[in-house]
């Protein structure tokens, strides 16, 4: 195939079908519900924690600050999928346009690369504060808490922008109907008029390697974490430590369980309704709940949680005696 046809058949598809979850118009009104809740939750969730972060002097501490900045790429991770979605269901066409569906799947993957990037820098943290306690203070220090954040945002980004082009390189003459509710580059790839070895080839080991190096980083880090915990004398520091690591280390196995599955099995055997599953895992469950197993068995997130909502509520009071006196 020549240059000039290549280029004819990639504009031969100017927007791809998202089909979603197929289902009755009754059933699409009760998922756009369920999911509009979820999403409303998890921008409430993570934004709690970015303000109590940003307003309690206490948590400008490197711990608080790799987690405020996990808590704001979790509310972006969510934007990158779950308004598309969410519009879809309520949409007769679906359909989103082609450069729509690749900034989609770049900023997709994207967030999910720096999230893999900052539980590796959570947990190399944690091992410093729990098996270097004397040594934390000098080795985690303000301006290396700083560069590694910025390491994590610009490696994340970068990570999956070679593949994104690629895929974007390829020529698409249809059918145009992707079998999900996200940009993903598996039905980008079959969707191709032609074979696309390298863009396969590139896409899955970039996916794999950030995948499974920054999981084992993160069980070694958290390995060692948890034998320093049983050299502890105290019951007590031992079950405190065991109750915080327990919780992370249950977020890093649900999301990375579920990644795992989609960019790392093979992908011949999935069925179609298992990568609508297991996205939904890792790209809507797991940005809910981190914000619950992050700062629930934390007295000092809770403390700055409660001063937020008192913030809010005097805020609240503030203005509705303001509004009262304009209108009488």
């Amino acid at each position: 195939m020549n240059i000039s046809e290549s280029a004819s058949h990639s504009e031969s598809v100017r927007e791809f079908i998202l089909l979603g979850f197929p289902c009755s118009r009754e059933i699409q009104v009760i998922l756009f519900m369920f999911f509009s809740i979820v999403y409303l939750l998890t921008l409430i969730g993570n934004g709690a924690i970015i303000c109590a972060v940003c307003w309690d002097q206490h948590l400008h501490t490197p711990m608080y600050i790799l987690l405020g900045n996990f808590a704001f790429l979790e509310i972006w991770y969510v934007n990158s999928t779950v308004p598309n979605t969410l519009i879809n269901f309520l949409s007769e066409s679906k359909a989103i346009s082609f450069t729509g569906c690749f900034l989609q799947l770049y900023f997709f993957f994207s967030m999910g690369s720096t999230e893999c990037f900052f539980l590796s820098a959570m947990s190399f943290d944690r091992y410093f504060a729990i098996c270097r306690p004397l040594n934390y203070a000098t080795i985690m220090t303000g301006r290396r808490c700083f560069n590694l954040v910025i390491a994590c945002w610009v490696c994340g980004f970068l990570w999956y922008l070679v593949p994104v082009i690629l895929i974007s390189q390829l020529p698409f003459c249809g059918p145009n109907a992707i079998d999900h509710f996200v940009c993903d580059s598996g039905p980008l790839l079959t969707l191709s008029c032609v074979p696309a070895p390298m863009s396969k080839l590139t896409s899955y080991t970039l996916s794999a390697l950030i995948i499974l190096l920054s999981f084992l980083f993160i069980l070694i880090s958290y390995a060692l974490v948890l034998l320093a915990v049983l050299r502890l004398p105290s019951a007590s520091s031992r079950q405190k430590a065991f109750s915080t690591c327990g919780s992370h280390l249950a977020a890093v196995l649900l999301f990375y369980g579920t990644v795992m599955v989609m960019h790392v099995s093979p992908g011949s055997s999935h069925s179609t309704l298992l990568p609508k599953i297991m996205t939904l895992f890792y790209a809507m469950v797991t940005p809910l709940i981190n914000p619950l197993i992050y700062s629930l068995r934390n007295k000092d997130m809770k403390k700055a949680l409660w001063k937020v909502l008192e913030k809010f509520k005097i805020s609240f009071k503030v203005f509705g005696s303001r509004r009262r006196r304009n209108v009488g």
